[in-house]
């Protein structure tokens, strides 16, 4: 269940699931006797405050009420509305229940030992006000134990912006997640996430078909990779990395071993003529070639079998990184641009963009995207400046950070979840553009091939654990490889 949904696309979803005859009344009571089961799962009979909106997500509370009342709990429902107020099946599941019934107030919370948030769902696009703004911050200020009904309270569905929630303990949202189940601040907000099955069928996907996902072997597996028994190291791919100076050398380096490691059958660092010495001292297996000017570095691109390079990492902010860069988009290969070669384009993005073809994928960190695109930067989410910066750039957008988005110009788009903290290191970024040139040296897609090259990154920084420094990536990333060919290798997922 890699798709992700925005909200829009959730309520075509449940209307499409009407549509093959499930009933709006048989999808709210399962989406309660949901809740209410991994309730159980988690805590003993307590006093419980169930504070309920005035739309589906209030319906949907009381239905966790009933549910939890006819197994012997002590239950009270807070109403954020008049009882009189409510329509449809959300007025239908309140007359089903027979307890009580107070408007959310401070007190309410103080005597409630577990708090179930059915106020709002995800499709709140406002800050919380008045009662309900005032309850959900008692909430949070006692940290009292708390279940999210689809998303915290005032978590906008879709672009994880919460201007005021509580923290959940346990979110529980049904078919699909959502962007804000999985972008910050809204993904920390949702303790443990379950995505709960309450009868919509799975063919609706198809009627959908949703540009989001998750990010996850599922999304590029099929398109990875996998060597051949009658492949040779030129059938693998032949990247090549862009070196600085003999003071900035490390990043490249570290970018060419992940290259290596990730698969490329072939791997050449070039550099100034004084920085070949250090290159060719410091790794074994890459090939080593000096280059001079823009020219000469499309000359040595353009040699048999090269067909992916990677520039930026250690290369300087300059004028001469900028028609480095330039030279390299000018030329038929797959190309990675990261670091000092987009920094390098803060003052002339458009001349950036107007070279930028369809394999080339642009990896910045938030600092590199607010000098590429000054106007996007305090738009509204990253999936949604993620994607309109590669819209507008042409390019694969790469939006490094805790929650990373890879975004296409075709408006797919991945919002990845396995990045552990650990990968807040010196060099992590310079490995991971690494990982995407190796893999589409090896002709993997530059969308495909920068989700691969992210989930990797993540997954093996979170086996490794504590201490990671960016040199362990490359050096583990086998046993994830290993792993995965097992469960995938040659077959799509």
């Amino acid at each position: 269940m890699h798709e992700v949904l925005a909200v829009a696309e959730h309520a075509e979803a449940d209307r499409l699931a009407v549509a093959a005859g499930v009933s709006p009344a048989a999808l709210m009571e399962a989406a309660g006797a949901q809740v209410a089961a991994e309730i159980r799962r988690r805590w003993t009979p307590r006093r419980v405050l169930v504070l309920c909106g005035p739309g589906n997500n209030g319906g949907d509370g009381f239905v966790v009420a009933r549910h939890l009342t006819n197994t012997g709990w002590e239950v009270v429902v807070a109403l954020l509305c008049d009882p009189a107020d409510l329509s449809g099946d959300a007025a239908a599941m309140a007359q089903q229940w027979r307890g009580e019934v107070t408007p959310p107030t401070v007190r309410g919370v103080e005597d409630a030992e577990l708090v179930v948030d059915a106020l709002f769902g995800a499709g709140l696009s406002r800050p919380l006000s008045g009662a309900a703004a005032a309850v959900i911050s008692r909430v949070r200020e006692r940290r009292m134990p708390t279940v999210a009904v689809d998303i915290p309270s005032g978590v906008f569905g879709d672009t994880g912006a919460a201007p005021l929630a509580a923290p959940a303990d346990l979110t529980v949202t049904f078919f699909r997640k959502k962007p804000g189940h999985l972008l910050y601040p809204g993904r920390s907000l949702c303790g443990d996430l379950v995505v709960a099955d309450i009868g919509t069928p799975d063919s609706v996907i198809e009627r959908i078909s949703p540009a989001i996902a998750e990010n996850a072997p599922a999304v590029w597996a099929s398109r990875y990779p996998w060597p051949t028994p009658e492949q040779h190291k030129y059938d693998r791919g032949h990247a090549v990395v862009v070196a600085g100076g003999p003071a900035s050398t490390g990043a490249a380096r570290l970018a060419a071993r992940a290259a290596q490691r990730v698969g490329a059958g072939v791997v050449t660092l070039t550099g100034p003529v004084a920085s070949l010495p250090i290159l060719a001292g410091a790794v074994t297996e890459v090939l080593t070639e000096a280059h001079a000017t823009a020219s000469q570095l499309v000359t040595l691109l353009g040699q048999r079998h090269r067909n992916a390079v990677l520039i930026g990492p250690g290369n300087g902010v300059s004028s001469g990184t900028r028609d480095r860069v330039l030279a390299v988009l000018n030329t038929p290969l797959g190309c990675v641009v990261d670091a000092d070669g987009l920094s390098a384009f803060g003052d002339a993005a458009a001349e950036l963009f107007r070279a930028i073809h369809d394999q080339c994928v642009l990896t910045p960190h938030d600092g590199e995207f607010a000098r590429l695109f000054p106007d996007l930067a305090a738009g509204e989410g990253r999936l949604v400046r993620a994607s309109a910066a590669a819209r507008r750039s042409g390019a694969v957008v790469l939006l490094k950070g805790a929650d990373t988005v890879i975004a296409a110009p075709d408006g797919r788009a991945a919002i990845n979840s396995n990045a552990p903290p650990d990968l807040a290191t010196a060099g992590s970024g310079d490995v991971l553009a690494g990982f995407v040139v190796g893999l589409l040296a090896q002709g993997m897609p530059a969308f495909e091939a920068a989700c691969a090259a992210t989930w990797l990154h993540g997954e093996t920084a979170t086996r490794f654990g504590p201490g990671l420094v960016a040199g362990d990536l490359p050096e583990h990333l086998p046993g994830v490889l290993r792993d995965l060919r097992g469960q995938f290798g040659g077959r799509s997922p």
